[in-house]
This record gives structure tokens, C-alpha cells and sequence, in this order.
């Protein structure tokens, strides 16, 4: 089987090399990786046989039960899938391959309450889920209502900013010239500097000097006499 022309030869090897593995101890958790490879190429019989072995040696291990009721599934075996696959989701009511396969085989049953279930689990988990969606639209007839997008939290104290260079300064009629705070206090300060400039020198210096010429003219009178 392994040297199939259906694949190629490092897949042959693989299987080989594994079933070899499994032979050897039928204890061996190969033979999952094995059931994996044969299902990969399309052999479901063998995949079937190899784990209906594996799982005499550890009964109850889930994934292999999955995988189990999934080659069932495409051996055209119904009962047999439904019933490992129910056995699956109460293990794990949240394999959602189990519930897509069931889901389907519900439908084909007409049992319309057990596949909504099923659709139910997958849809919460994946709203966009087509399949499930397909097989629930089908059922209900009502049209998908796609979930709502998410909002984008705005956290207080982040909300955009007002662009200040886009606010416009206020426009001053043509009339009236515009006095901004700063020109006024200029003004201010020129009108009280004006205020406070003494009287030119040159006159205080012309007045002093004809009074000293004055007063040298008396002392030199007095020396004469």
C-alpha cells in the first residue's frame, strides 16, 4: 500500500517508517500520525482500520475519535460517524470539526433542531463560518445577519485636538485701525517717558555760566579796591 503510485515516495517512506512503528508495538500513539498520513492521500480504509486499532489501546482518546468519525463520514457510513462523532462532542463540546460533520448528517436526517445546535456552536465560535451558516440559513430560511464590527474605544482625555492654525483670527473693519495690547502699552510707555524728559541742557548750561561770569567779575572788582 505504501509504495501506492497515488503518492509520492517521501510519503511512502513516512508511511512505511510508521506503519513499521505500529507493527512493532500496538501500544505505539504512531498510529495517529499514521491514520494522518493515510487520510492526507485519500486512503480512508486504511485510515479506518488503523484507528479502530489505536483506539482498542487507548479508548476514549478524543482526537483519535474525531478523526475516526471523520473517515466514517467519507466511507459513506453515517451511523457509525454519528454515533463516535456524539460521543466526541460530549467530551469536547467545543470540537468544532465534530460539529461541522455532525451538523451535516443532522440535516441530511431532518433532525433540524440537533444541526441548529451543532451550527450554534460553530457560529459562536466563528461567525463567518459558511458552512454552518449555509446549513442554518437552509433551515431557518432567514438571511444571515453579519455581527456587528467592532467599535474602536475612544479612552477619555485621547479626543483629537482642535487645529488652532485653522482657526481664523478675527478680521478688523478697514475703518478702524487695529491696536493690538502690545502697540497700546507702547504707546503708554511713550506718552510717560515725553512726560518725564527734564528741561534741555544747553539752556540750564547758558543760565550758569552767566552767573558765574557774573560773580568772577565781583570778586575781581573787590580785589582791585
Amino acid at each position: 500500500m505504501a509504495s501506492s503510485p497515488r503518492i509520492d515516495p517521501s510519503t511512502a517512506a513516512e508511511i512505511d517508517r510508521l506503519a513499521t512503528a505500529v507493527a512493532k508495538d500496538p501500544r505505539s500513539k504512531e498510529f495517529l500520525p499514521l491514520a494522518d498520513e493515510y487520510i492526507k492521500v485519500g486512503m480512508w480504509q486504511e485510515a479506518a482500520g488503523v484507528l479502530e486499532d489505536g483506539l482498542k489501546a487507548y479508548p476514549g482518546f478524543v482526537t483519535a475519535m474525531a478523526a475516526l468519525g471523520r473517515v466514517y463520514d467519507q466511507l459513506s457510513q453515517p451511523v457509525k460517524a454519528k454515533a463516535i462523532l456524539e460521543d466526541v462532542v460530549k467530551q469536547r463540546p467545543d470540537n468544532l470539526r465534530a460539529h461541522r460533520i455532525l451538523a451535516k448528517l443532522y440535516h441530511t436526517e431532518g433532525k433540524t433542531d440537533s444541526a441548529l445546535m451543532s451550527c450554534a456552536a460553530i457560529l459562536n465560535a466563528n461567525p463567518f463560518d459558511e458552512e454552518a451558516a449555509a446549513i442554518k440559513r437552509s433551515i431557518t430560511g432567514a438571511p444571515d445577519i453579519p455581527p456587528p464590527a467592532k467599535r474602536e474605544k475612544t479612552r477619555i482625555g485621547t479626543e483629537p485636538k482642535p487645529d488652532t492654525a485653522k482657526i481664523a483670527a478675527p478680521v478688523t473693519p478697514a475703518s478702524e485701525p487695529f491696536l493690538s495690547v502690545s502697540s497700546l502699552a507702547s504707546e503708554s510707555v511713550c506718552d510717560t517717558a515725553l512726560q518725564a524728559v527734564p528741561e534741555p541742557p544747553a539752556l540750564k548750561h547758558a543760565a550758569t555760566i552767566a552767573r558765574l561770569e557774573t560773580w568772577l567779575r565781583t570778586i575781581q572788582a573787590q580785589r582791585v579796591h
